[in-house]
């Protein structure tokens, strides 16, 4: 199986280092953009399976990334999961505008990948547990 590639949106250098190294150790795929317009213009020139999106970036915002992704077709497969500092208020309105998942800030290495593994497991594969 080809390993996931993940493209991290995050403006604070410290923060997305943090990410790109909990992933690459295990064995994504890493590229990272610092604001919204160099975001959009990775993912249409070579879409990711999966993207980190902060919604509190420069330039174009994570909602307006997140809406422009979504309503494009060779894009809106794009699994996206929201990092957010902002807590659980904004959880339903991005969620409702098609993000997979919410998470916010800080998060332990083990969240984080808890939650990359269950936003990349293939629709149907989650073991029914008793």
């Amino acid at each position: 199986m080809a390993r996931a590639e993940i493209l991290i949106v995050e403006d604070h250098p410290t923060m997305r280092e943090a990410m790109r190294l909990v992933l690459e150790n295990e064995g994504f795929d890493i590229r990272e953009a610092a604001d919204g317009s160099s975001a959009l213009a990775m993912v249409r020139e070579q879409p990711p399976d999966l993207l980190f999106l902060d919604l509190n970036i420069p330039g174009t915002p994570g909602t307006d990334v997140l809406r422009e992704l979504k309503s494009d077709p060779t894009t809106a497969d794009v699994r996206v999961i929201i990092v957010t500092a902002t807590g659980e208020e904004g959880r339903d309105f991005v969620l409702s505008l098609g993000a997979d998942e919410y998470f916010t800030k800080p998060f332990s290495p083990l969240a984080l990948l808890r939650t990359v593994e269950r936003v990349l497991e293939p629709p149907g594969s989650a073991e029914d547990g008793p």
